[in-house]
C-alpha cells in the first residue's frame, strides 16, 4: 500500500524535519492569526474602542471554547503519531472515527450550554456597558459554529498526527482569503458590526473543514491505513486512550484560557479604555505565540513518534534543536517591538489614550516572548509522552494557582492595578518549564508505558 502521505520522523536530519514541518505550521498559524486580526482591525475601525472591547471579550469566550476541544484534537495528534512510530497502522483508520464521534458530541454540548448562558457570561467577564451587545453576539455566533470550527482543527490535528503539516496550510489560506474578503463585505459594506466579523470566521472555517474533509476522503488509498463510514463510532478500546490523554489536555487548554479570561474580567474593570487595550494585547500576544505553538505541534508528533519507537536519545536531540533554532527568532521579534510600539499598536486604533496605555505594556513583552521561546520544547516534550497525569497537574498548577494568584497578589494586594495583572499572567508563563525540568530529570519518562500500550 503507498503510504506517501505519512512522515517517518523516528529516522533522519533532526533540524530539516523540525524546519520542514515548522515552516508549513507556522504560515498556516499566521494566516489563521491574520484573519483574526482581521476582525480587530476592521470592527475597530469602523465602531472603534467600542468594536475592539466587543472582538477581545467576545473572542476570549470563543478562544475558550475552541482550546477546550482542541485539547482532544492535540491528544489525537499525539495518539495517531505514536500509532505510527510503534508501527501499529491498523489502528489508526478506527482511532479516527472514535476521536470524530467523541468530540462531535462534545462540541454539541459546548454550544448548547453557550447558548443557555450567554447572558450571565458577558456579566462574568465584566464587559464594559457600551460593548456589551457587540461582544455577545460575537461569541454567540462563533458558538453556532463550533462545529465547523472543530471541525477544521480536527481534519488539520489528524494530518500533523501523520507528520502532514504543508496540507493544513492549504486549508487554511483558503479560510484565510476567505475570512477576510467576508470581514469586509459584512462589516464595512454590510454595517453588520462585531456579529459580522464573527459571521465571516464561521463561514471560512466551515468551507476550510469541507475542502480538507474532501481531501481526506478523496486520498484515503494513499493514507497507510484503512478509513471507513463505519468506523464513525464509539470503540471503547479506542475511547480509552483518546480520554485519558485529551481530557487533561483540554483541561490545560482551556483552564489557562479560563486563567486569563479571569485575569482580563478584572483588567475591563478598569474601563473602556484598559479594556480596548487587552484587545489590542491579546491579537500582538496571539501573533507572537504562533511560532511557539508551531514549533510546539511539529515537536509533539516528532516526540510522539519516537516515543512511540522507543528512540529516547532522539527525543532529547529534537529538543535541543528547538531550542537553538527558537530562542534567535524570538529575540528579533522582541527588537522589532521594542523598536516600533507605537506603529504596531497603530495598527489597531488611532486612539491616542488607547496607544497611551498600551505603550505601559513594553517590559511586559520581555517576560512573554521569553516565555514563549522556553514554552515550546517543554510542551512538545509533555504532549509527546503522552503523560496525562502531568499534562492535568500542570494545567491546575499554571492556570489556577500561578497565573490568578500572581495576578491577584500583584494587582490588588501589591497594588499594581491593571500592570500587576498583566505581569502576574506574564511570569505565570514559565510554570511548566519548572515542571520539565524536574520529570525530565528523574527519567521516568522513558520507562512508563506510553498512552497507546494497553
Amino acid at each position: 500500500m503507498d503510504n506517501t502521505l505519512i512522515k517517518d520522523y523516528t529516522k533522519g536530519p533532526i533540524a530539516k524535519q523540525l524546519i520542514t514541518f515548522v515552516v508549513p505550521l507556522f504560515l498556516a498559524n499566521l494566516l489563521q492569526i491574520i484573519y483574526n486580526i482581521a476582525d480587530m482591525i476592521i470592527v475597530g475601525n469602523v465602531i472603534g474602542r467600542v468594536g475592539l472591547s466587543a472582538v477581545s471579550v467576545g473572542g476570549d469566550v470563543s478562544q475558550l471554547l475552541t482550546f477546550m476541544i482542541m485539547g482532544f484534537a492535540n491528544a489525537a495528534q499525539v495518539i495517531i503519531s505514536q500509532y505510527i512510530g510503534a508501527e501499529q497502522r491498523y489502528r489508526i483508520g478506527k482511532f479516527i472515527g472514535t476521536f470524530i464521534s467523541f468530540t462531535f458530541i462534545c462540541v454539541i454540548v459546548l454550544t448548547g450550554l453557550c447558548l443557555i448562558l450567554q447572558n450571565q457570561i458577558i456579566l462574568w467577564m465584566q464587559t464594559p456597558l457600551e460593548s456589551q451587545a457587540d461582544a455577545k453576539s460575537y461569541f454567540v455566533t462563533c458558538a453556532i459554529g463550533l462545529v465547523f470550527i472543530f471541525g477544521y482543527n480536527a481534519i488539520s490535528a489528524i494530518m500533523r498526527g501523520l507528520g502532514d503539516s504543508k496540507r493544513p496550510f492549504v486549508f487554511i489560506a483558503i479560510a484565510s482569503m476567505l475570512n477576510i474578503g467576508l470581514d469586509l463585505l459584512f462589516v464595512y459594506v454590510f454595517g453588520m458590526r462585531a456579529f459580522g466579523a464573527a459571521l465571516a470566521t464561521v463561514i471560512s472555517q466551515g468551507v476550510s473543514f469541507i475542502i480538507g474533509i474532501g481531501y481526506l476522503w478523496w486520498k484515503r488509498a494513499n493514507l497507510g491505513f484503512e478509513m471507513h463510514l463505519r468506523y464513525i463510532r464509539f470503540n471503547k478500546g479506542y475511547l480509552g486512550p483518546l480520554v485519558k490523554l485529551g481530557i487533561p489536555m483540554a483541561i490545560k487548554h482551556s483552564s489557562v484560557n479560563i486563567s486569563r479570561m479571569f485575569v482580563n474580567s478584572f483588567l475591563n474593570s478598569y474601563g473602556l479604555v484598559v479594556s480596548a487595550v487587552v484587545g489590542i494585547v491579546g491579537k500582538i500576544t496571539s501573533v507572537a505565540m504562533l511560532i511557539s505553538n508551531a514549533f510546539n505541534t511539529a515537536g509533539s508528533s516528532m516526540v510522539g513518534q519516537n516515543i512511540g519507537a522507543e528512540k529516547y536519545d532522539r527525543v532529547l536531540k529534537i529538543l535541543g534543536v528547538m531550542l537553538v533554532i527558537i530562542l534567535p527568532i524570538y529575540l528579533v521579534v522582541g527588537a522589532i517591538m521594542f523598536i516600533f510600539p507605537e506603529q504596531i499598536y497603530s495598527i489597531f486604533t488611532s486612539d491616542s489614550e488607547v496607544i497611551s496605555i498600551a505603550m505601559q505594556y513594553l517590559p511586559v513583552w520581555i517576560l512573554i516572548f521569553a516565555g514563549f521561546a522556553l514554552r515550546a520544547p517543554v510542551n512538545a516534550f509533555m504532549n509527546g509522552t503522552g503523560n496525562f497525569t502531568l499534562n492535568f497537574l500542570l494545567a491546575i498548577l499554571d492556570a489556577v494557582i500561578m497565573r490568578i494568584g500572581l495576578s491577584l497578589l500583584l494587582g490588588l494586594a501589591a497594588g499594581w492595578g491593571y500592570m500587576g495583572f498583566w505581569y502576574g499572567d506574564a511570569i505565570a508563563g514559565f510554570t511548566p518549564l519548572a515542571i520539565f525540568i524536574v520529570y525530565l530529570s528523574t527519567g521516568k519518562w522513558k520507562t512508563r508505558k506510553y498512552i497507546i500500550k494497553e
